[in-house]
């Protein structure tokens, strides 16, 4: 049962994310408003999903109780609404891929990646999880090195380290679960931040957005998968053409090109399918 807070949060975000709205409504807390708003390529699409938000928000509450590991929520405020301890965020995105895929599959057949013992079969499973961290970026997000990490002045040696086994050791056990209830887990991008000890504590979101989940019964290497979360919505993107120009903008450092409306059965079928891996996922009905 979630429980009321009295207090309105303020008229203006705090931060107005690519699908979340964040509030600062004191005592180092901030309110999470997780929103039906979709992004695909670091672009806000026109187009809104619905129950994407409510399936997020309550996917990330879920995983927050099962992970066993410290973390920032507090409680939920209602179906699209989560409370959360404040913290010094760091500016790293932590990536786990266990599959040749996305952007992993790109820079290795481009050669700008080098992987030990990888055949170019797109969706091929990796001999072991591998930690492929990103900037974090309103524009792009970019690889970056643990090496870079550390030059940055963001992390020392010995905090990248014990982030590396935390990020790697999540996706174990989010694999798992998702192997249970007939998913494969393809890879998975999380958020840390510091609490006023140091610590580090898991933070943000963890679902859909931020993971790619396969159902076991229809993959197959050396295609595209089907996939249970944003990934339709992406592959539309690229056969209507409009990753191209969006690539071709960003290369040539033009403004960005406005999405295209997503048409209105991709829509259906894509918040069915978040209600759906909510569902399986967690053993709750949305």
């Amino acid at each position: 049962m979630t429980q009321k807070d009295p207090t309105p949060p303020p008229q203006v975000p705090f931060k107005r994310g690519k699908v979340k709205d964040v509030y600062d409504i004191g005592n180092d807390q901030l309110l999470f408003v997780f929103t039906d708003r979709v992004s695909a390529y670091d672009v806000v699409l026109p187009s809104t999903i619905p129950k994407k938000g409510e399936a997020l928000c309550k996917m990330a509450a879920f995983w927050f109780d099962y992970l066993k590991t410290p973390h920032h929520m507090v409680r939920l405020k209602d179906p699209q609404r989560m409370i959360v301890r404040k913290l010094k965020m760091i500016p790293v995105e932590c990536v786990v891929r266990g599959y040749l895929y996305g952007s992993l599959y790109e820079r290795f057949t481009k050669h700008e990646i080098f992987l030990p013992s990888v055949e170019p079969v797109l969706a091929a499973k990796l001999p072991e999880p591998i930690f492929d961290p990103t900037t974090k970026s309103e524009k792009k997000d970019e690889p970056i090195t643990v090496e870079q990490i550390e030059d940055e002045g963001w992390l020392d040696a010995e905090q990248i380290a014990a982030l590396k086994e935390r990020t790697v050791s999540i996706y174990k056990t989010i694999l798992d679960r998702a192997d249970s209830a007939g998913f494969i887990l393809a890879d998975l991008k999380l958020e840390f931040g510091f609490d006023e000890e140091e610590n580090i504590i898991l933070a943000d979101s963890v679902g859909p957005d931020e993971f790619r989940l396969w159902p076991k019964e229809s993959y197959a290497p050396g295609k595209v998968q089907e996939s249970y979360d944003k990934q339709p919505i992406r592959d539309w993107l690229s056969k209507v053409g409009y990753k191209k120009n969006l690539d071709q903008a960003r290369k040539q450092g033009m403004t960005v090109p406005r999405p295209p409306d997503i048409p209105e059965d991709l829509i259906s079928e894509t918040s069915r399918r978040y209600i759906i891996a909510y569902e399986r996922l967690t053993g709750l009905k949305l």
